[in-house]
């Protein structure tokens, strides 16, 4: 967001302020995660809080987003070690433009839970319940990253191990002791 922020000459941290701060900002953008209005309905929104042009915004903000090697690394060395991976996104609309193209993720993971899917969205125990069916495994068999201390907390309160993604390297570290394999080696 700062790189946008930068290219659109916003002050720092306005599209905090504007969608994840402001009471309304927060609302559209939950509804975008749940599938409850479109990512184009979301740029009409976004744009004109940001007063900046509406067409393809959610793209301009995070089209420069890419994975985290050392993430993709250690979920693959996981899978090979006969771990069983998912992925649990919350959704920022599937088109005009999506994130989540050309990284073959139902290739890579074990299950792919992508909220809009599902009409809910992280923090709501129920998506992970969800996701935990489809993983066909118990909570308490379960760990669980993200870069959100509050959808950490949730995972906890169900049995789940959760670990707050604040730096990669030590965020490996942590699922390699926890998991009892060096996911350092992909």
């Amino acid at each position: 967001m700062r790189a946008f922020e930068q290219r659109e000459g916003l002050k720092e941290n306005a599209c905090l302020m504007a969608l994840y701060a402001d009471e309304s900002g927060v609302r559209v953008t939950s509804d975008l995660e749940r599938g409850a209005i479109s990512q184009t309905e979301w740029n009409e929104f976004a744009g004109e809080m940001l007063k900046v042009p509406a067409e393809g915004l959610m793209g301009r903000i995070f089209g420069t987003l890419r994975p985290e090697p050392l993430m993709i690394n250690a979920a693959a060395a996981a899978r090979k070690a006969g771990i069983k991976v998912g992925i649990l996104s919350n959704s920022v609309g599937l088109e005009p433009w999506d994130l989540y193209a050309g990284y073959d993720l139902e290739r890579l993971y074990d299950v792919v839970v992508i909220s809009e899917h599902h009409l809910l969205r992280k923090p709501d125990p129920e998506l992970f319940e969800l996701t935990l069916k489809m993983m066909d495994l118990p909570a308490e068999q379960c760990v669980f990253v993200d870069d959100t201390k509050e959808y950490v907390q949730v995972a906890g309160q169900l049995g789940i191990t959760g670990v707050h993604n604040e730096d990669p390297a030590q965020t490996v570290a942590i699922l390699s002791e926890l998991l009892g394999v060096d996911l350092t080696a992909s």
